[in-house]
């Protein structure tokens, strides 16, 4: 929907005039701070290389050194020429680029090839793009490239003449000065918090940037404290959100403790609090599951983040403050989606699933969402983010969010934000005979169409049967509904879940890969089963299937079903044309609108010293990646005068 109220307008018009005055100042100021070559503060040498958690992949390093180019799912062949001076094939792709990240992979080639390929690649990105090329000087993409700069010295600096290390050492001086000036026009959410970071690093390893350490430290923990919630979760409600911070955060907190610098207590406790909820979101197979932007989980980066997990409990169950929701029982897990939309400034990639719900057992998803994939995100996006790619109810075939989809904004503030959704979501959690029962409802239609949805969940105390209810209430009466009241509740499966219906239209037989069989029965209501999409594969898109119950509101206020897994074998099952049970739930959706949370705080995990840094006659930086350690620094390094 692109529509929205004359209050959202208002509200959306102020915050553009907002973000565009602190961008257009920033920008324009950091542009001149860049070029002018005499402001004091120039730097003459590195004191610290922190280490880069990201594994590096030597297939990756072959082929950029043989000219090809591979980011964001697109391919760029060099043909000797610099990547920096042909046309990007997209902007993500530019983005991947400008941010070096891929600098990693060239420590698998041979160590004076790859050094001398990654000096080169360096000069020729100051001597032909620099900061000015817009994409470059996105303060996002500026702090990707500083962090991987710093992880990346020994890399670049070992055995370098005394012209490129001025040269290296002058433009990052010029980026982190830049970088400052444009800290305020940096996107809210994880760009904003990573601008930060990036700071902080170049504080702690450039020599001259020391004065500027306790000001932006204390910037770092006004952030964290804003934008990690209480119970561990990201005010962008982004699962994988918590993994890319921690890559940055882990290093940092090391970082300090190599300069003899007490980690900010906030940056302690950020940690903490983001582990458990790393747990919160995994299913049995290892991946996450996929709500507001999450996609593909990076499971060599979950591996090793979650190896600094000291702790290692039980996950909660309830993150009221993130808004999602949790069920385990047996060999079953839920995760329910029950928060509202963030905040308008850090709601360009959250997602209209309000109520949504996955459902796997042992090491198998069942029930999905589409998730976004890997690659192309800007053209799936719009359909990932819409209520239809969730397994929810939708009316009307609209989502429960308004997005503003004006080019002009888009552009401006890097995505699409959600200017209005649901206002109030109301959760409540009980125990009924050792089954869980988790009640939900928001009121995200009630603006348009004026009916609320209610939704209950009931997983059995063994995990082997869940029971679910959908509850439509007119909130101005029926007379309100008429013509308006076509809903439709989609149940996303998996693409390893094969799905046939049976013979009375009411249920359907799903087929795990392990041969179990789940049967999943609508009771009076029919169920049709309808291709879908799901986006979060490793390998891409791929085809699925979906359950779907459609309905008009009017007629159908409540819609009852039954997931169990049953006993029978699949051959004998499917000879049957009724699903093994046939009792209906007795559990009903009724809002309520205090919910029972239970928060567990993890214990600090201890720091690890990390080695000291000398300094001798050349400009040496080394750095040791040691797996499933806590990350240790050890540079050499002096400054050349000329």
């Amino acid at each position: 929907m692109s529509r929205a109220s004359a209050a959202d307008q208002a509200r959306l018009s102020l915050f553009l005039t907002r973000a565009t005055l602190r961008a257009v100042a920033g920008r324009f100021t950091a542009f001149w701070l860049y070029r002018i070559p005499f402001l004091p503060g120039t730097n003459d040498r590195l004191v610290i290389a922190p280490q880069d958690l990201r594994t590096a992949d030597a297939t990756r390093a072959a082929e950029m050194l043989s000219g090809r180019f591979v980011f964001a799912g697109k391919v760029a062949v060099c043909d000797g020429r610099s990547p920096f001076e042909i046309s990007p094939p997209s902007d993500e792709w530019a983005v991947g680029l400008h941010g070096f990240s891929w600098l990693r992979h060239l420590r698998t080639a041979d160590p004076a090839i790859s050094r001398a390929r990654a000096r080169a690649l360096v000069g020729e990105w100051i001597k032909y793009v620099g900061a000015g090329n817009p994409i470059s000087g996105r303060p996002d993409v500026v702090a990707r490239r500083i962090i991987s700069w710093l992880t990346q010295a020994p890399l670049l600096v070992d055995d370098s003449d005394v012209r490129f290390y001025r040269q290296f050492i002058r433009s990052l001086t010029r980026q982190v000065r830049g970088l400052r000036v444009r800290l305020a026009g940096a996107r809210d959410g994880v760009p904003r918090l990573q601008t930060v970071i990036a700071l902080v690093y170049a504080s702690l390893c450039m020599q001259g940037q020391a004065r500027y350490t306790e000001g932006i430290t204390k910037q770092l923990a006004e952030e964290l404290d804003r934008q990690i919630l209480p119970d561990g979760g990201h005010i962008g409600r982004n699962p994988g959100a918590l993994i890319d911070l921690l890559v940055d955060l882990l290093p940092l907190r090391q970082a300090f403790s190599s300069r003899n610098i007490p980690p900010p207590q906030a940056l302690l406790n950020a940690v903490d609090r983001m582990m458990p909820m790393l747990r919160f979101f995994r299913h049995g197979d290892g991946n996450f599951a996929l709500f507001n932007g999450m996609g593909p989980t990076p499971t060599d980066l979950l591996t090793t983040v979650l190896a600094y997990d000291d702790a290692r409990g039980t996950p909660v169950s309830n993150a009221p403050h993130s808004g999602y929701q949790r069920i385990e029982a047996g060999n079953t897990l839920i995760v329910m989606d029950t928060g509202r939309p963030p905040l308008l400034a850090a709601s360009q990639e959250a997602h209209a699933g309000c109520l949504s719900f996955e459902l796997s057992h042992r090491n198998f998803r069942i029930m999905v969402n589409c998730g976004l994939p890997g690659t192309s995100r800007e053209h799936w996006r719009p359909m990932a983010r819409s209520t239809a790619a969730h397994s929810t109810v939708t009316f009307n075939d609209v989502s429960s969010c308004r997005f503003m989809e004006s080019r002009l904004i888009k552009r401006l503030m890097r995505g699409t934000p959600i200017v209005s959704g649901p206002r109030q979501v109301t959760v409540s959690r009980e125990e009924a005979g050792g089954a869980t029962v988790l009640r939900a409802a928001h009121d995200g239609y009630v603006e348009d169409y004026g009916v609320l949805h209610q939704r209950a969940l009931m997983l059995s105390p063994d995990g082997k049967r869940l029971d679910g209810e959908e509850l439509f209430t007119a909130m101005h009466g029926d007379e309100a509904l008429a013509g308006h009241d076509q809903f439709a509740v989609r149940f996303h499966l998996h693409p390893m879940i094969k799905a046939n219906r049976l013979s009375d239209s009411h249920g359907a037989m799903l087929l795990l890969p392990n041969k179990d069989v789940w049967t999943f029965n609508a009771y009076e209501d029919r169920i049709d089963i309808e291709e879908s999409v799901y986006l979060a594969g490793n390998e891409g898109p791929r085809r699925t299937m979906q359950i779907v119950i459609h309905g008009r509101a009017r007629k159908v206020a409540r819609v009852q079903w039954t997931l169990s897994l049953t006993a029978a074998s699949p051959v004998g099952l499917a000879r049957r044309s009724q699903p093994a049970t046939t009792e209906k739930p007795a559990v009903k959706a009724e809002a309520k609108t205090e919910a029972k949370s239970t928060e567990k705080g993890g214990e600090k995990t201890e720091q690890k010293p990390e080695q000291k840094v000398e300094h001798k006659a050349e400009p040496k930086v080394e750095q040791k990646n040691e797996p499933n350690s806590e990350p240790k620094t050890e540079q050499k390094t002096e400054s050349k005068d000329g």
